[in-house]
């Protein structure tokens, strides 16, 4: 077996401008990348050697004449532009079908078994941003004990409570619950537990968040990793997307930083696999809340850890980056965004100055990987390794 270490990184909604079928998701126009780069917050030179700014269809900004690095664009094939769609298809698989959305609330039938289970009433159903809904429904919530309910564009079932009110272990249990009923037609990607603490008007979301995510229906490059005596790690929510499925060792994160120290420090264990990492707060904290500059900090502070990443790497070891989705600060809406992703690689064993062009699948990624550690593909997807890999 030969010993290699992978590191993917995914860099939650990074886009790099509309895809081919934008405007089936009503998103012409999207561009996360182009947005970022317009702040003064932004900079980003090791992404830049590697070849963000080579990348086909990449033109806000000039990138260095020389790349160190192996660089393409990635279309989504799934009909689906959220973050558990895009991590399945990153690791293999295609989904055809959309998971179920829900643009005027849950149907009756599910919010009277979900209460009948849980003892308590529902409040919203519908819509909402996760920050507002609770600015609205927050102080009913206090008073009745009732749980807040909610969605997006994406397909998530999301519970809103205050610590006070409802601990943490009912609200986990309460998600539980909801992950059970909702099954076969109603089989949302994600419930998720949003726990918040504070007194009107100032509540605040706290760090308690907790995703119950559906179960992969195929097996992922992981479980082909595992098969053959591979290790697996996920860090971030890599384990919760997957519902636990062909993820051996996990460690949960604070936010972006914590994310990338804790990645930092597995180059230092012997392990011989993947290690799969999420770094969640370009979406969540700031593509959202259409806080460009923060965005566009974040991928700052995100470089400045590569480049430690960067210089601990050993000369077996390979770091891909890429995203899952887009989610433009500065577009309309708060919502993702369907755009293309990017894809770097770097690595002793990497072909500098390699364009991939533009690839028709995210599971190209995981075909990859599964080229690259020798096992049999049984993802969806088509390799690359040829053409990003020295040949030893």
């Amino acid at each position: 077996m030969e010993k290699r270490r992978v590191f993917l990184i995914v860099l939650d909604s990074y886009g790099i401008g509309e895809a081919p079928d934008a405007a089936d998701f009503d998103d012409v126009g999207c561009n996360t990348l182009r947005s970022i780069t317009g702040s003064k917050e932004y900079d980003t030179p090791n992404m830049e050697k590697i070849g963000l700014f080579h990348i086909d269809g990449v033109d806000c900004k000039n990138g260095p004449d020389t790349t160190i690095g192996a660089y393409g664009r990635m279309t989504e094939r799934s009909r689906g532009k959220d973050t558990t769609i895009g991590h399945w298809e990153i690791a293999g698989i295609v989904s055809n079908e959309p998971l179920p959305t829900y643009p005027n609330g849950f149907p009756p039938e599910i919010l009277a078994e979900f209460s009948e289970k849980t003892g308590r009433n529902v409040l919203c159903n519908k819509p909402y941003s996760g920050t507002e809904v609770i600015k609205d429904y927050g102080e009913e919530h206090m008073r009745t004990g009732d749980l807040i309910v909610y969605t997006s564009a994406d397909s998530v079932f999301q519970i809103a409570a205050h610590e006070e009110v409802v601990p943490l272990e009912e609200l986990y249990r309460d998600c539980e619950i909801a992950r059970k009923i909702l099954t076969g037609k109603h089989g949302v990607g994600r419930v998720i537990a949003r726990p918040f603490n504070g007194t009107a008007p100032n509540f605040e979301r706290t760090k308690g968040r907790h995703d119950y995510s559906l179960m992969p229906p195929a097996p992922t490059m992981m479980d082909a990793l595992l098969a053959n005596g591979y290790q697996t790690y996920g860090v971030g929510k890599i384990y919760d997307i997957f519902a636990g499925k062909g993820i051996e060792h996990t460690q949960r994160i604070t936010d972006n930083t914590d994310g990338m120290e804790k990645t930092i420090a597995l180059q230092k264990e012997d392990f011989n696999g993947l290690c799969f990492v999420n770094l969640v707060d370009f979406d969540m904290v700031y593509g959202h809340r259409n806080n460009i500059d923060g965005y566009a900090k974040a991928a700052t502070d995100f470089d400045r850890q590569l480049k430690i990443f960067m210089d601990n790497m050993r000369d077996e070891d390979i770091v891909m980056i890429t995203a899952d989705h887009g989610c433009d600060p500065g577009f309309k809406g708060t919502d993702h965004s369907r755009e293309y992703t990017p894809f770097l690689a770097y690595g002793k064993d990497i072909k500098p100055g390699v364009n991939l062009g533009t690839r028709d699948s995210f599971a190209d990624i995981a075909a990859t990987i599964q080229d690259i550690f020798g096992v049999e593909q049984i993802t969806a997807g088509r390799s690359f390794k040829d053409e990003i890999m020295r040949s030893r």
